[in-house]
């Protein structure tokens, strides 16, 4: 059970899965960087620590950024969207932020070129 404020938690929408949306952006320039989901668990975790923790649905557990990779997130501020189903982090990233070794996981596919 986790310890997550319940006037934090009972703001949440949650999906089927009981998970949110969470996005990463570089504070400073406001990049976006990678999104990844937490639970309650996570995100009481990530207020806590500033250590920007998220539920990994693949292998069922959480994964602190960097913790493997040295490629970390030191969470600056968290914000949640009107809707209650996005969370919005607001890091300094050190390192990449993709699994993919690229500074964010938005450098991919352009599907609409900027005009």
């Amino acid at each position: 059970m986790s310890e997550l404020d319940p006037k934090i938690a009972d703001r949440l929408k949650r999906n089927a899965d009981g998970l949110v949306a969470a996005i990463a952006q570089q504070r400073g320039t406001g990049e976006v960087l990678m999104m990844a989901w937490m639970d309650d668990e996570a995100l009481h975790r990530t207020l806590t620590t500033r250590r920007a923790t998220y539920f990994s649905r693949s292998r069922g557990t959480y994964w602190v950024k960097g913790e493997t990779s040295g490629h970390t997130q030191h969470v600056h501020e968290v914000r949640l969207d009107c809707d209650g189903d996005t969370i919005l982090l607001s890091v300094d990233q050190q390192g990449a932020a993709c699994h993919t070794g690229d500074h964010t996981c938005f450098d991919a596919d352009v599907l609409l070129p900027a005009d």
